[in-house]
């Protein structure tokens, strides 16, 4: 595909994304949390209240995420908007040291503010802190046009 072909994607693209992502990593991990610690977990004020809490809260999203871009160039919910992460330079695969650096990246783009994460609405590249550490873009196909929707009655 040529870069005439594709476009950057947006803040509101990779705010839906992240949601349809934030989602999916809840249905996995929040039941796993309440058979671990039971529904006070919801109400305790700690931060990690264990090892169990520790792995699946930070450590099983991280591995879940950076595979997924490693693997796919997207999380499900990148893919979900035909979305992918690439090399700013080359458009190519981003490599995993890219990947990583881009996942650790994403918290230096939450301070201050979600400053880092906001960027990508005036970014002419579209990109968050995160990419510009990391030298990624987010692309998709430019004109992607819908799929007839068919009924069989």
């Amino acid at each position: 595909m040529t870069s005439q072909e594709l476009e950057y994607v947006g803040f509101w693209p990779r705010v839906g994304a992240s949601l349809i992502d934030t989602v999916l990593l809840g249905i996995i991990i929040w039941p796993i949390l309440t058979v671990f610690y039971g529904e006070s977990y919801w109400l305790s004020g700690s931060f990690v209240q264990g090892p169990m809490d520790f792995l699946l809260s930070w450590i099983f999203p991280a591995v879940a995420v950076i595979l997924f871009w490693v693997v796919k160039k997207a999380t499900p919910g990148k893919m979900a908007i035909s979305a992918k992460i690439v090399d700013a330079k080359t458009g190519n695969a981003a490599s995993s040291g890219q990947l990583i650096g881009r996942y650790l990246a994403y918290y230096l783009s939450l301070i201050p503010a979600c400053l880092g994460f906001i960027w990508v609405a005036f970014d002419d590249r579209k990109q968050g802190w995160h990419d510009k550490l990391s030298g990624t873009v987010v692309v998709r196909k430019r004109n992607r046009e819908p799929k007839p929707v068919t009924f069989k009655g």
